[in-house]
């Protein structure tokens, strides 16, 4: 009887050594790579959809702040309206970032509001009372600086879709790819008027 208890403990003692092994094993061979730069790319994403939702957050008080000196300029002031209002509803959650259509929407309106935005700041230099407006030097200042925290959100959702796309197309991250149906996020892409270098003339 004791050397069947001793068996039985031994036997047991060999399939908790096994499952630690089997554990170690899986931990140490990237199991938890994939999820773990999913998640990271995830956060990455949150951080650049909230950057993009602080500009929005600031353009109605610019629009107005413009309004008060540059009521004529109405087709930019309805044009930056309308593109802050398409690029607000473009929305890409988390489980869309493997597809490069939505990603591809999402940064087209947005570019569209970058141009109108950009007219909008261009006609100040026509109204020197709105240019020297406390408000409107205020809200210019916290754009610029939204626009350099966007480019920095943007970078690092680049760094992080790179990492993760490297894990799932690579090996042994392939093969952990397959168990969790993973497949490569889309990351942002250079406008083609971007590509093209700029003509110089002297």
């Amino acid at each position: 009887m004791n050397w069947i208890a001793k068996r039985h403990a031994a036997g047991r003692a060999n399939a908790t050594a096994a499952l630690i092994a089997v554990a170690l094993f899986l931990a140490g061979c990237g199991i938890n790579t994939i999820p773990t730069l999913e998640e990271q790319a995830k956060g990455s994403w949150s951080e650049v959809q909230s950057q993009y939702q602080r500009r929005a957050d600031l353009i109605p008080n610019l629009v107005s702040t413009v309004k008060g000196y540059a009521q004529q300029e109405r087709d930019v002031l309805n044009e930056v309206t309308q593109a802050r209002a398409k690029a607000t509803q473009i929305q890409v959650n988390a489980d869309q970032l493997t597809d490069p259509d939505a990603l591809r929407r999402f940064q087209e309106a947005q570019a569209q509001l970058s141009g109108a935005l950009g007219r909008l700041i261009a006609i100040s230099e026509n109204y020197p009372d709105l240019k020297s407006n406390q408000n409107f030097l205020a809200l210019q200042s916290q754009l610029e600086g939204t626009e350099n925290r966007i480019a920095v959100a943007r970078r690092d959702y680049i760094s992080a879709v790179q990492n993760y796309n490297t894990e799932v197309r690579t090996f042994p991250g392939r093969l952990w790819a397959m168990v969790y149906n993973a497949e490569p996020m889309a990351t942002f892409a250079t406008p083609e008027e971007n590509q093209r270098p700029p003509s110089v003339t002297f």
